[in-house]
Order: structure tokens, then C-alpha cells, then sequence
């Protein structure tokens, strides 16, 4: 579905990325590692058309990023769903609303979305939480509140930067058990994340492949996480 072939991105003093390969099929699922600053975020952002290379080719769901039109880009990303470390909302409009405002980007009718909505918001477990303001969330809240969105448009593609960052271990693993439950529906799942218990975790359950960015490159970490 994305596809990075000897990709490298450079933000002018110098590349961070160079000759990354890296290849995300349907109901795959991807820990990408590294260091503070490595690249992961950068990744992440050339997989969702955030950012375009500056060499190597992505291509997603089949069409090269560098040849789509700006409407091609808006519908390709409505199948891509992005968790982001630093989760923003609207504070003055209730959780609900939040969750729901990429219905209105897409041009859809939230209010005919309803029962839809309140299924996913039950689904990470706030459906009693509906009509509270951002700023009321718990860290732990806001992260599930932000998955919830990311997902609200079906997408088939989740990726998901350091989603766990800001909770503990708990919530940390109902996070992960709820991006499990995405990829068991066939969903691709990319977590960048620091956290190796967090991979462990995952393994125990799905065959997640660990990749590693060092150097500039992408690598397949070894057998000792």
C-alpha cells in the first residue's frame, strides 16, 4: 500500500534519511526505532504525503507522490490515519466534535455518522467522556481521543508516532491492544516509538517486524529486543 524505494529527504543542512527501502502491506504491522532525532517522525511524514523526498521514489496506494494532484493527495490521505506525539485539539468544542472533524474535512455530514461515532468512541473507552472539553482529558484520554480520530475515516493505514510517549504502563498497553485489534482487521500499523517493553509486548501477540533508523538508514533490528 506505501511503498519507499532508496528514499532520502534532506531539510537543507544535510540528508537525514538517505536509501531507506521500506515496504507496508495490507495487515502488516512495524515498529520503527532510533535515537531522538533520528528520523523517525520524518519517516513517518513521508509515508502520509506530509513530506515529499528529496530522492528515491514513494509511491502510495500505487501512484508515485511525485506525480499525484493535490486531490489525489486529499483522498489518498483520508486512507491513512496519523496518531501524532503531540496531540492537538479544538479546546473549545466537546471530545466528540474533536474526534469527528475529519468527517468534516472530507466534506461528510458528522450528525449521519452518529452511531458510528459513538461506537468508536466506546470502542477506546470513552463514550462517557463525549461532551468533555480537551482540556478536562487525561494524558491517557487525549491519546486514545487522538487514535479514535485518527481512525473515525476507516482508514487502511495507521501511523502512529510515539503514541505511548506521554502515559504510563498501563495505558500504554490498552493503547497497544487497540492498535493489535486495528491490524487483526486488516489494518498496516506503523508505531514509531523509544519504548522496547512496548515491543515486546506486541510480539508476544502479532508478527511485528522491528526496524531500526541509524545512520540515516533503515535497518532490521536485531533478535535481542
Amino acid at each position: 500500500m506505501i511503498s519507499l524505494e532508496r528514499v532520502g529527504h534532506d531539510y537543507g543542512g544535510g540528508e537525514l534519511l538517505s536509501d531507506v527501502t521500506l515496504e507496508l502491506g495490507p495487515g502488516s504491522f512495524h515498529f520503527l526505532t532510533g535515537p531522538s532525532g533520528a528520523g523517525k517522525t520524518t519517516l513517518l511524514k513521508l509515508c502520509s504525503m506530509h513530506l515529499v523526498p528529496t530522492s528515491g521514489r514513494v509511491q502510495v496506494f500505487g501512484q508515485d507522490v511525485r506525480k499525484m494532484t493535490r486531490d489525489q493527495i486529499a483522498r489518498a490521505r483520508r486512507r491513512i490515519g496519523v496518531v501524532h506525539q503531540d496531540c492537538q485539539f479544538l479546546d473549545h468544542l466537546p471530545l466528540a466534535e474533536n474526534v469527528a472533524l475529519p468527517l468534516a474535512v472530507a466534506g461528510l455530514d458528522p450528525s449521519a455518522e452518529a452511531q458510528n461515532l459513538a461506537e468508536l468512541l466506546a470502542w477506546v473507552g470513552l463514550a462517557d467522556q463525549a461532551d468533555a472539553l480537551p482540556p478536562s482529558l487525561s494524558g491517557g484520554e487525549r491519546q486514545r481521543a487522538a487514535l479514535a480520530r485518527a481512525v473515525i475515516m476507516s482508514p487502511d493505514v495507521i501511523l502512529a508516532d510515539e503514541p505511548t510517549g506521554n502515559v504510563d504502563w498501563e495505558m500504554s498497553l490498552r493503547l497497544l491492544q487497540l492498535l493489535v485489534e486495528l491490524n487483526r482487521m486488516g489494518k498496516a500499523v506503523v508505531i514509531a516509538t523509544h519504548d522496547l517493553n512496548l515491543i515486546r509486548a506486541a510480539k508476544a501477540q502479532v508478527p511485528a517486524r522491528v526496524l531500526r533508523i541509524r545512520d540515516r538508514r533503515l535497518t532490521q533490528a536485531g533478535a535481542d529486543l
